[in-house]
C-alpha cells in the first residue's frame, strides 16, 4: 500500500488540522511485464499469418519502439523471400556491409543480420536471360559465405547454379546446418568419379539434410529413339554419403546420373517420400529410377512418378511391381501410361492419384479393388471439377462427364473421387 498523503492547508494556524487525501478513483496495479521470450512467440505468430499479396507490415513494427525493434528484427531476417535479381544485390551489400563492420570484441560469432538468416527463398525468382543468371550465380557464390546457419535454401529451376556457387554452399561454415534443398538443377559433370561430382560433395557436406529437391535436364529429342550405354563408375572404393534425416527426396526429368549412382548405394533409412519421373523403358543403368525404388522401397510411405510438361514430352512407362518393392506405400501417384500393377494380396494404399479418369483407365484399377480394402481416396491431379452454374449439359460431357461417372462407381465402394485442388494433409 502507498503511504498515505496528508493535506495541512493551515502550516502557521495554532491548531493546525490535517486531513488524509483520497483518490477519487481505484488505485490501478502496475501492469506486469511480459518477458521477452513471450514477445517473441507473439512476434513470430503474427509474421506467420500475414496476408498474401499484401504489403508486410512488419517493418512498420519495426518502428514502434526499441524494444520491438531488438525482438522482431532477427524475425523479419529470418526468412529471406525475395523475386528480382536487384533486390538480392542489396541484401548482400546490406549483409557484406555488417561483416566489415564486425569486431571480434564483441565476441559474437558472426555478424548480424547475416547470422539471423535461416530460410532464404528465391523460387519466385524470373528468368530474364542469361547474364542475369550470371549476376545471380555471382551473388550467391559471395552471399552464402555470410549466412552461416541457413537451414532452408530454394532456388528457382530454371537457374542452373555454377561449380563454384556449389563449392561455396558447400564448403561454407555451418554447412551441417542445412536441411532443406529445393530447386536445384542438375547439369551433368564430365568427371571420372562420383566423387567429383560437385552435389555429391554438396551432400557430404549436408549430414543433417530432410528435404531434396532436385531437377535434371531429361532426354533431348534426338536421344529418345537411341541411347548409347552408359558405363558406371565402379563402386568398390565409393564411400556412400551420409544422410540419416533425409525423408523427401524428388528428382525430377532425371534418367541417370552420378548423384542417382550415389544415392542407390547409400542407406537412406528415414525417407518416407520419393518422387521420380519414371524411365522404365530404358535398360539399366541407361535409367536407374526402377533401381532407386527398388533400393529404398521398403519403407516408403508416399511414392509420386511425375514428368514435368515440357515440349515436346515424352511420356515414359512406369514400373508394374510398385506393390511389391513397396509394401508400406500410403499414397501412391502414376503417371501416363497407367501400369498393369501387380496385386496378389492386401495392400494398405489409401491414396491413388492419377493423370485424370479414362474409360480404360477404369478397367486397369477395377481389378485392383478387391486387393484394396483401405483405398478411400483417388484423386485426379490434372482435373478440376467445373464450378457451380455451369449447366448440367456440359458437366455431362469430355472429362467432366468420365468424372462423374467415376465418383457414382466408386461411391458403390466408399472411395471418394477428388481433383486437383484437393492437397493432403
Amino acid at each position: 500500500m502507498p503511504a498515505p498523503v496528508l493535506l495541512q492547508p493551515r502550516q502557521y494556524a495554532s491548531v493546525p488540522g490535517k486531513f488524509q487525501l483520497l483518490p477519487l478513483l481505484p488505485i490501478q496495479e502496475p501492469s506486469k511485464h511480459l518477458p521477452g521470450e513471450i514477445w517473441n512467440e507473439i512476434f513470430v505468430h503474427a509474421l506467420s499469418h500475414e496476408i498474401a499479396g499484401v504489403s508486410p507490415w512488419c517493418w512498420n513494427l519495426l518502428e514502434v519502439c526499441k524494444y520491438f525493434r531488438d525482438i522482431a528484427l532477427p524475425l523479419v531476417y529470418s526468412k529471406i523471400q525475395l523475386t528480382a535479381v536487384p533486390s538480392l544485390e542489396k541484401f548482400y551489400h546490406r549483409l557484406h556491409t555488417a561483416e566489415q563492420k564486425w569486431d571480434s570484441i564483441r565476441r559474437i560469432p558472426y555478424s548480424t543480420p547475416g547470422r539471423w538468416v535461416q530460410v532464404l527463398d528465391l523460387s519466385e525468382l524470373a528468368w530474364t536471360g542469361q547474364f542475369q543468371a550470371l549476376c545471380l550465380d555471382s551473388i550467391l557464390t559471395s552471399l552464402l559465405p555470410l549466412i552461416p546457419f541457413l537451414a532452408e535454401l530454394y532456388i528457382n529451376p530454371s537457374f542452373v547454379l555454377s561449380r563454384r556457387a556449389l563449392h561455396s554452399l558447400a564448403d561454407r561454415e555451418g554447412a551441417a546446418n542445412l536441411r532443406v534443398l529445393g530447386g536445384l538443377t542438375y547439369l551433368a559433370h564430365l568427371s571420372s568419379a562420383p566423387d567429383e561430382d560437385p552435389f555429391i560433395q554438396l551432400l557430404r557436406c549436408c549430414p543433417n539434410l530432410e528435404q531434396l529437391d532436385i531437377v535434371g535436364q531429361g532426354l533431348e529429342p534426338v536421344d529418345h529413339e537411341w541411347l548409347p550405354p552408359v558405363e558406371l563408375f565402379p563402386m568398390a572404393h565409393f564411400r556412400p554419403l551420409k544422410l540419416p534425416r533425409l525423408r523427401v527426396l524428388s528428382l525430377l526429368s532425371m534418367n541417370s546420373s552420378h548423384l542417382m549412382h550415389a544415392l542407390l548405394y547409400t542407406p537412406l533409412p528415414s525417407l518416407r517420400k520419393l518422387t521420380l519421373t519414371p524411365y522404365n523403358d530404358l535398360p539399366y543403368p541407361n535409367s536407374l529410377a526402377s533401381a532407386l525404388i527398388t533400393m529404398h522401397g521398403a519403407s516408403l510411405g508416399s511414392l509420386l512418378l511425375f514428368t514435368p510438361k515440357a515440349w515436346p514430352t515424352r511420356l515414359r512407362p512406369t514400373p508394374d511391381d510398385l506393390f511389391i518393392v513397396a509394401p508400406k506405400l500410403r499414397h501412391l501417384s502414376l503417371e501416363n501410361p497407367l501400369p498393369n500393377l501387380i496385386l496378389s494380396e492386401p495392400h494398405n494404399l489409401r491414396i491413388l492419384s492419377i493423370p485424370r479418369p479414362k474409360s480404360d483407365y477404369w478397367r486397369i484399377l477395377e481389378r485392383l479393388f478387391s486387393n484394396l480394402p483401405n483405398l478411400s481416396v483417388i484423386r485426379a491431379r490434372d482435373v478440376r471439377w467445373l464450378r457451380k452454374g455451369i449447366s448440367s449439359m456440359a458437366q455431362d460431357t469430355g472429362v467432366q462427364g468420365e468424372m462423374r461417372e467415376w465418383r457414382r462407381r466408386l461411391a458403390r465402394r466408399r472411395i471418394r473421387l477428388l481433383d486437383a485442388d484437393w492437397k493432403e494433409d
